[in-house]
């Protein structure tokens, strides 16, 4: 009891730094001024502005698209980088693509963002697409989003029982069915984990969007990081709320799944 009164007061500081400030944004999102300095009263006169500009709603709208898009393509090429790094053991060649999957990790996303950028631009000149747009701005995100995957992944499978397995091909499985059947749904918790994790850096990324993408695919961190630079509006206290509320949403709908989840 003595160790829990001594660590009480710096935990409810950090989580007080953590989660004051969204409070605090939460409650200038009900603010009846539009000076976010000062609170005037209670009004959900901002909710329904926001709904009615077009061009926040319009970039969320593409945001959520992307990022549901980049999201999927890299929790497949995740789930296969993490299976060949937990399941094919020694092959050759496995020490480099280990450190492929890794590079994008730690490289920095200016980086990731430029070289990218010039991929595209040299693909467009020499076959004429992809012409930089939501697509672009998908297949980038993917590119990084897969190596969280495969990590999620890989950690998941290499925790799991390999006779399980081992006895379904002994009953006569072939190897794409025992993947199917049996190590696809053992690792189902680190797949959606995986995707999750992978929707989030597509919808939080600023950097390689603002390399890639072009006429008409204005993502809502460029719209929001374009806004801000023009001053704060209650608008914006409100979007952020919203997502606040979905991301609080989602976290109890998936720890609720996992504590039914076998294993």
């Amino acid at each position: 009891m003595r160790q829990i009164g001594k660590l009480a007061l710096p935990l409810g500081l950090g989580f007080a730094f953590l989660y004051l400030p969204l409070l605090l944004m939460a409650l200038f999102s009900l603010n009846d001024s539009r000076m976010v300095t000062s609170f005037s009263g209670f009004s959900l006169r901002w909710y329904a502005a926001l709904w009615r500009n077009e061009a926040l709603m319009e970039a969320l709208f593409l945001s959520l698209r992307i990022a549901a898009i980049s999201a999927t393509m890299a929790t497949i090429l995740g789930i296969l980088a993490g299976f060949a790094l937990a399941r094919l053991g020694r092959f050759r060649g496995r020490t480099a693509f280990a450190a492929l999957m890794a590079a994008p990790l730690v490289m920095p996303e200016v980086i990731i963002g430029l070289s990218l950028l010039l991929l595209f631009v040299a693909l467009e000149s020499a076959f004429g697409f992809p012409a930089r747009g939501a697509g672009t701005v998908a297949v980038a995100h993917a590119t990084f989003s897969a190596a969280y995957v495969a990590v999620v992944v890989q950690s998941r499978l290499a925790e799991l029982d390999e006779s399980l397995e081992e006895a379904a091909m002994d009953l006569g499985a072939r190897p794409w069915g025992v993947f199917r059947q049996v190590t696809l749904p053992l690792a189902a918790p680190a797949v959606g984990a995986g995707w999750l994790l992978a929707f989030t850096l597509s919808l939080d990324d600023l950097v390689v969007a603002s390399f890639v993408s072009g006429p008409g695919a204005t993502t809502l961190p460029m719209v929001v990081f374009s806004a801000v630079r023009l001053g704060l509006t209650p608008e914006l206290y409100a979007l952020a709320t919203l997502l606040v509320l979905a991301v609080a949403l989602a976290l109890v709908l998936a720890w609720r799944l996992l504590r039914r989840w076998p294993g």
